[in-house]
């Protein structure tokens, strides 16, 4: 154990690189994406730091080319979630007793072996598995993971640092214990710092965890799994298993021991957990911690005081990078009727110029959608929307899925405030505009708060101060995350924390100290130095 208060090294956000044309690092990151792509990676669960097989493999394909397989993982059984519990159980005590410097030394080289050796693998994992460009994949892969890693160690020695007030002949103090059990981490496809982030803050605070990541995202995983083992990570902390879904989820929220639950997904599927969860409360040794992100209808709100260009820029960044598959993304947008042809107009010939295609090809904006039901999904409603009496597509469309899943960045123009496609969640590269009466502003607002059950991000675009100040307070509820006169997407570790209310989830906010708080259990402890001697207080004479 260290016998010094040790202080961490700064944490700054990782710098994100440009990948210009014809420069050493795209060259680089464009030829591990090859030799990755012509592999035939072989995947397998990890319990207790070993590599676990099984007899069934379910083959690996890319988004935007699902004819090519780049190989397997090995679908795991009820066995294995029960190996990876007791793994995690048995190395408990050792993870749990060691020094706090010690576990923040782990994830700080994790962060430095991600920045260097690793980190154009794990773009290009991301690239090939989750058909990710090499913006998208540098911002999220590499930049946001190693932010998480460095501010989370930041984070929790600041935590262990706040220690309330003594009185005379007293010494007070807090402890900043790990949960009592284990936990259960559950991530999704689309952002591979996520799937970082969710197991590793929790074992940074000394908790042990059984990890079921996205079966679209395995490729990245391993890699994960790869940086974590080289960066020191003793067996059995994290295991990570390739477990159905719903069967993983009813054996793990049955456990006597489960103590915490950290998920990114669906709103159904993390209600249903919830519940799952209050179900078997009686058979908890402790309350489980429940924090989860799950979904959004993201807006977008346009006064007439407005920057066309800057609106028209927002929202096809905001609508469209990454295929509009971040829980962020804009899906909704209300623009004046006064400043509609010109923000259509630019938008128009914005995207005229988009390509779209492999992430191979650095100039593609856009890429595929993650699977053939995300597709599927995406097409219905262009197709609804071109029937629909009070909608019409205004751009793009074209949906093609011969060779991938392909989806052209669309525009819907509604007239119907409740149309499905400016209420429901799609999570594709689909953005339905609403065009209201530039003297309606003040009931716009309602309207775009009212309108859906979500509450992660928002944006309002205006240069009329008090036309922002407003929307700053009428939308006060209506995300998590607020952004003025930009993009509601990019949310950057300590600079935004991120997360949202309602049926977006908990609001814990990764990327801060309030999410790290979660997964601590405090002892408050009282010294007292000269103890009395005698039961009987001044006032009794």
């Amino acid at each position: 154990m260290s016998k010094a208060i040790s202080q961490v090294p700064m944490a700054v956000n990782e710098p994100v690189r440009s990948y210009a044309p014809g420069s050493a690092e795209v060259k680089s990151l464009l030829a591990t994406y090859k030799a990755m792509w012509k592999e035939k990676a072989e995947i397998p669960m990890i319990i207790n730091g070993k590599e676990v097989q099984s007899s069934e493999k379910v083959r690996l394909v890319s988004p935007q080319d699902h004819q090519h397989d780049f190989g397997f993982y090995y679908k795991g059984t009820m066995q294995d979630v029960d190996s990876a519990i007791n793994t995690a159980l048995e190395a408990k005590e050792n993870w749990n007793n060691l020094g706090w410097e010690q576990r923040a030394a782990i994830f700080l080289k994790a962060a430095d072996l991600l920045a260097g050796p690793y980190r154009d693998r794990l773009n290009a994992a991301t690239m090939i598995g989750q058909s990710k460009n090499v913006h998208q994949a540098e911002i999220d892969s590499a930049c946001e993971f190693i932010d998480f890693l460095r501010f989370n160690v930041e984070f929790m020695t600041e935590m262990y640092s706040e220690q309330p007030v003594s009185d005379e002949g007293i010494w007070n103090r807090t402890e900043y214990r790990p949960l009592e059990g284990f936990c259960f981490a559950v991530t999704p496809f689309n952002f591979t710092a996520i799937a970082g982030n969710l197991p590793t803050c929790m074992a940074m605070m000394g908790n042990v965890v059984v990890w079921k990541p996205s079966d679209k995202q395995i490729l990245a995983a391993k890699v994960i799994m790869d940086i974590l083992t080289e960066a020191g990570l003793p067996a059995g902390v994290i295991n990570m298993i390739f477990t159905d879904g719903k069967e993983t989820a009813e054996k793990v929220m049955a456990h006597p021991d489960f103590a915490g639950l950290h998920f990114t997904g669906s709103t159904s599927v993390f209600q249903g957990m919830w519940k799952m969860i209050g179900n078997n409360i009686h058979k908890f040794k402790t309350y489980p911690r429940i924090v989860g992100e799950t979904g959004g209808k993201d807006f977008v709100v346009v006064h007439s005081s407005a920057n066309v260009d800057a609106v028209a820029t927002g929202l096809v960044r905001g609508a469209f990078e990454y295929q509009g598959q971040k829980c962020s993304a804009a899906s909704r947008a209300y623009v004046p009727k006064s400043l509609w042809p010109k923000v259509k107009e630019t938008m128009e010939a914005q995207l005229k110029t988009v390509k779209m295609g492999s992430p191979e090809d650095p100039s593609n904006f856009i890429n595929a959608v993650i699977s053939q039901g995300s597709f599927d999904k995406c097409k219905g409603y262009i197709e609804r929307a071109e029937k629909s009496a009070d909608s019409s597509v205004i751009m793009g469309g074209k949906c093609d899925d011969s060779r991938g899943w392909f989806v052209e960045p669309t525009v819907i123009l509604t007239t119907n405030p409740n149309y499905e496609s400016l209420c429901e969640e799609i999570f594709g590269p689909i953005l339905t505009v609403y065009v209201y009466e530039d003297e309606k502003w003040s009931e716009t607002l309602k309207l775009v708060d009212q309108t859906s059950p979500y509450s992660l991000t928002g944006a309002v675009f205006a240069q009329d101060r008090y036309a922002i100040a407003e929307a700053y307070k009428a939308l006060e509820n209506a995300s998590g995350n607020f952004y003025i006169n930009d993009k509601p997407t990019g949310a950057v570790v300590g600079q935004q924390p991120f997360g949202g209310a309602r049926a977006s989830g908990t609001n814990d906010k990764a990327g801060s100290k309030m999410n790290l708080m979660r997964w601590v259990s405090v002892r408050s402890i009282k010294e007292t130095f000269v103890s009395p001697k005698d039961y009987k207080y001044p006032y009794l004479g």
